[in-house]
């Protein structure tokens, strides 16, 4: 049978590729690629023989007959994904439209933005006694969201909120966050995080929106709004000498 691979590019850098990802781009015969999103020099990455597709201005019913036809002629096809395919990347429709076709998928993750986003801050997310949810999420936009996952829900939660493809409706996202977590909570707004052109700051969320319209931030751009980015000094059970676990008896 058939196959292609789904590959996570990851947020940018390319040591920051799985050693999965970069293998299976050194093999890759054919590179259909988000070219709007994914860095040139991980597409670079596949040899110089390899045949490249760019996607930027196709729609899915172009790209799934480019893959279909590459892969029952025999080639090693690589799609190569944004972030991680499983998160905003239209995954699950080219798997749908690959299986009527007859040809099996490898999905391979790829580090998402907002792991890069709290790596490059050295920022745990998850605090003990503070904070320990993790809500990827967007605003609704064009596309929309399920009424029940509406940001004034997910807001309430008072989580480490992290917001993809929301920079074009950043006062709107600001008013709404605002009547659950308090002005001064730390947002950290990361455009193209790992990129040679990354820009990352840490603003209070009343200033969020204007400091977005500022920089000029419309796309690329993910916002991490969290208590947990203030938290000082904050300490967990997990070293500590009182508790007892499978591996460390309680002296």
């Amino acid at each position: 049978m058939s196959r292609i691979s789904i590959v996570g590019a990851g947020p940018g850098a390319t040591d920051l590729l799985t050693l999965r990802a970069a293998e299976h781009l050194k093999q890759a015969e054919v590179l259909v690629w988000t070219d709007s999103l994914v860095s040139p020099d991980i597409a670079a990455l596949a040899p110089e023989s390899c045949e490249r597709i760019r996607t930027s201005s196709m729609t899915l019913e172009e790209v799934l007959p480019l893959l279909v036809n590459r892969a029952q002629a025999g080639k090693r096809v690589v799609r190569l994904h944004d972030g991680d395919p499983c998160l905003y990347g239209a995954l699950s429709e080219q798997i749908c439209g690959l299986a009527d076709a007859g040809i099996e998928v490898e999905v391979v993750p790829g580090l998402s933005a907002y792991q890069a986003t709290a790596a490059a801050l050295n920022a745990e997310l998850t605090i003990p006694g503070l904070v320990q949810t993790i809500v990827l999420s967007r605003a609704g936009g064009r596309t929309g969201v399920p009424e029940r996952e509406n940001l004034q829900h997910l807001a309430s939660l008072g989580a480490s909120l992290c917001l993809y493809l929301s920079a074009r409706h950043v006062e709107e996202v600001q008013a709404t966050l605002l009547q659950h977590y308090s002005a001064e909570t730390p947002v950290a707004i990361g455009y193209r995080v790992s990129w040679p052109d990354q820009w990352l700051s840490v603003v209070p969320l009343k200033q969020m929106a204007t400091t977005s319209r500022e920089h000029e931030l419309i796309r690329t751009t993910l916002y991490v709004v969290s208590p947990a980015l203030a938290a000082g000094r904050q300490r967990s059970k997990l070293y500590s000498p009182s508790h007892k676990h499978l591996f460390r008896q309680k002296g």
